[in-house]
């Protein structure tokens, strides 16, 4: 690999761990890209700017309204403000001081994720209070319905991600709990871009997802749902919201981003996702020790993997190991280790090029012969 990496001297990595955040997240197609760097050479009118996103929100997920923000995480804690303030000039002017406010956020205690900070302090950044439902293993409709029924309640906060913990809970179910209490409710679905009108469909009031995850834009976060509670979000940029705006060239990436995915052969993509691991796990599959198969996600993403589980024994080499090894080679190879420690390696294929998966392959060879 060359270019940029060598320009500047940084290391250039071989992505097989997903939407990973300390990698890049993702790689931007050429036509976002070019729409992300001909709008930093330009000057435009910020609301026109705005505009264009919802209107480009909406056409392409079907939402009733959306807009841009900084990324996922400042999407949170905007929605959590937007909960408690509404369009209040006074209320926004406020916070995070939320004296006189409703400022309690419900939510599942398995569904306290951990992506590189708390998600309870994206909380916390809007001056609420996050209030644990239920326990980590376990979060009932009772759960719920008891944390959501003090006056004190802003909203509920539910999370669609692979890293929540426990019994799943149904957002459908979760969200009618709430609305009954008249509680609005807020999802976070980060990665769940593929997903919109699923998590729509559960009644949420807003949901928020990555733009540069498997959109594959600029650092970006959109937040989508009904149009009070968007406007509400937008009107935050009055108040905490400011250090969180989109850029010029973040809200240009993300509708090239959007018009891209809404012209896209969907089952041609999948299908190609799906053979890419097939090929995968066939060859990796003959290796020593080594047992590969497709594993789905767990979120019900159209992302299918490729799960390694390595016999020690067998292979003379732990998946600890291997994923260490991986790690320590040129270039570096990053794969997904949650489940190293009962001999799983889980490796996305989703953004990596014939090469490099090839290099993927010759590495583990190398480390695990046939």
């Amino acid at each position: 690999m060359t270019g940029i990496h060598d320009r500047y001297g940084l290391t250039a990595v071989v992505n097989a761990r997903g939407t990973f955040t300390p990698l890049g997240v993702s790689r931007s197609s050429a036509e976002v890209a070019a729409a992300t760097g001909e709008a930093l050479s330009e000057f435009f009118v910020l609301e026109e700017l705005k505009e264009l996103a919802e209107r480009t929100i909406t056409e392409v997920t079907g939402a009733p309204s959306g807009t841009v923000v900084h990324c996922a995480s400042a999407g949170i804690t905007l929605a959590v403000a937007a909960t408690m303030t509404g369009v209040s000039p006074s209320r926004i002017a406020a916070l995070p001081d939320t004296t006189g406010l409703p400022s309690g956020v419900v939510l599942p205690a398995g569904h306290a994720v951990d992506y590189g900070h708390p998600i309870t302090q994206d909380i916390l950044l809007a001056g609420a209070t996050p209030v644990l439902a239920g326990r980590e293993t376990v979060c009932s409709l009772a759960d719920l319905r008891e944390a959501v029924s003090p006056p004190d309640v802003a909203c509920l906060l539910l999370v669609s991600s692979r890293l929540t913990r426990g019994e799943p809970v149904s957002l459908p179910a979760a969200v009618a709990v709430a609305h009954r209490r008249g509680i609005p409710v807020i999802v976070d679905g980060a990665a769940q871009d593929f997903r919109i009108e699923e998590l729509l469909g559960t009644g949420a009031d807003l949901v928020i997802v990555s733009g540069q995850k498997y959109l594959g834009s600029p650092t970006a976060g959109l937040v989508l749902g009904r149009a009070e509670a968007v406007r509400a979000v937008r009107a935050q940029e009055k108040g905490i919201g400011r250090a969180m705006k989109p850029s010029k060239e973040a809200i240009l990436g993300v509708v090239a981003a959007l018009r891209a995915r809404h012209g896209m052969d969907r089952h041609s993509w999948e299908r190609h996702q799906h053979d890419k691991v097939v090929r995968f796990t066939e060859r990796a599959g003959t290796l020593r020790g080594v047992t590969a198969e497709p594993v789905a996600d767990p979120t019900g993403l159209p992302v299918p993997r490729a799960r390694l589980t390595i016999d020690a024994d067998s292979a003379g080499l732990s998946a600890t190991g291997v994923a260490e090894a991986l790690a320590q080679g040129a270039p570096p190879i990053w794969v997904m280790t949650q489940g190293q420690e009962r001999g799983e390696l889980t490796f996305e294929l989703v953004p990596l090029t014939g090469a490099e998966i090839e290099l993927i392959l010759d590495r583990l060879a190398g480390l695990l012969p046939a």
